[in-house]
């Protein structure tokens, strides 16, 4: 009883010893601290307030060839919060030298007899051009004018049958009654502030351990914990554990000095455990770290196999591309993606509500390949000391 009481004091007092370490050389490295800082708060602001997945205010140039109260009434409907008219274009080649240059984004030519064909009932053709440069708003602005149009041609036809006004009221017709939840107002940054928060999460979660073993390899430390008492797992773990409790500070910093304050990003779930999955997390992800450590010779080999492993985990993770949008055989190898599972939990909890039991799937897919990768990391760092 005595031996297995002394044998975990000298394990808490090399722990503590070594943790210690880690965090006095992490506090040396004023860049690396500069660095987390920058993209725990700068990073995140300019990711929620500077990226926006909707049409807003679309600089649109028009081409009026009827010049009757019908095209008028049609370019009249263009107007904000989805279209903003910027001027007219006088002929064809004006109009592309302007998407060209990016003046405008969208370009509408109404035909001469506009009017007077939908008088008579006959069919007319509205041309659009649109910059799909950025395919997300192109596709927003070509739905978004479709639906203009339609009604605007729908409108008509009843006009010209004598139904328009408050006899349209009494046909029957199909109402589509949408519900938003979990984001009633559709703001972008909290998506894209979320998200951005996990990805640096995810970032710092491979690239800090691997940098603190390749730190030890540069300065030539690494001899001298070999012929240490410490054992292998004796010199991972505290560096995993301090490297975790850096990026959790990271990461409540952005919540509550970020994304709260600024953004008013609602919390109704529980923020413990939040923290307590991230950190679980960070600390299972941090295997892919230590499997770059073991090839890597020096911390820019080190950043770059970093890049190589966090890249596949970014774009199957589903908060660049949705799950649904991706090809069936892709779809599939999402599973094998911890930091799929991570968006998940913290939607979940942070604005859904969701508690453990709705989030058990998630988090035991995420333990899975997070013990899994973490233990594959500490076996192949065994493998280097012997």
């Amino acid at each position: 009883m005595n031996d297995t009481r002394l044998w975990w004091m000298l394990a808490l007092r090399r722990f503590s010893v070594m943790l210690s370490k880690e965090l006095k050389q992490l506090s040396r490295d004023r860049v690396l601290l500069l660095f987390i800082l920058y993209a725990f708060t700068v990073d995140i602001f300019l990711a929620a307030s500077g990226v926006t997945l909707s049409l807003n205010n679309a600089a649109t140039l028009v081409q009026d060839a009827d010049r009757t109260a019908a095209s008028r009434e049609l370019l009249g409907r263009f107007r904000e919060p989805y279209f903003r008219i910027t001027g007219e274009a006088l002929h064809d080649r004006a109009a592309l030298a302007a998407l060209d240059r990016g003046d405008a984004m969208v370009v509408l030519s109404v035909p001469d007899g506009l009017g007077r064909k939908l008088e008579t009932g006959e069919p007319v053709q509205v041309a659009m051009q649109v910059d799909t440069t950025n395919s997300v708003l192109g596709f927003l602005a070509t739905s978004h004018a479709q639906e203009i149009i339609t009604r605007f041609g729908l409108e008509s036809a009843l006009a010209r049958m004598g139904l328009g006004g408050g006899a349209s009221a009494n046909l029957p017709a199909v109402e589509n009654e949408v519900r938003v939840w979990f984001n009633p107002n559709q703001e972008d940054s909290w998506f894209m502030g979320i998200s951005e928060m996990l990805n640096i999460a995810t970032v710092f979660a491979v690239l800090l351990p691997a940098a603190a073993m390749v730190r030890e390899k540069e300065r030539g430390t690494v001899e001298q914990l070999v012929v240490s008492p410490l054992t292998p797992f004796g010199i991972l773990f505290p560096k995993v554990v301090s490297m975790t409790g850096v990026i959790l500070v990271g990461v409540a910093i952005s919540l509550f000095v970020v994304l709260i304050p600024l953004f008013s990003i609602p919390v109704k779930g529980s923020l413990g455990l939040f923290f307590l999955v991230s950190a679980l997390y960070v600390f299972t992800t941090a295997g892919l770290g230590l499997f770059a450590a073991t090839i890597a010779r020096n911390l820019a080999q080190a950043g770059m196999l970093s890049i190589l492993i966090i890249a596949p985990m970014l774009f199957l993770s589903g908060a660049w591309t949705p799950p649904e949008a991706m090809p069936e055989w892709l779809r599939g190898l999402m599973l094998v993606s911890p930091l799929h599972y991570y968006l998940d939990i913290a939607f979940g909890v942070l604005l859904k509500g969701q508690g453990f039991a709705e989030l058990l799937p998630s988090i035991a897919g995420m333990t899975s390949i997070g013990l899994l990768v973490f233990g594959g990391g500490l076996v192949l760092f065994r493998r280097q000391f012997d």
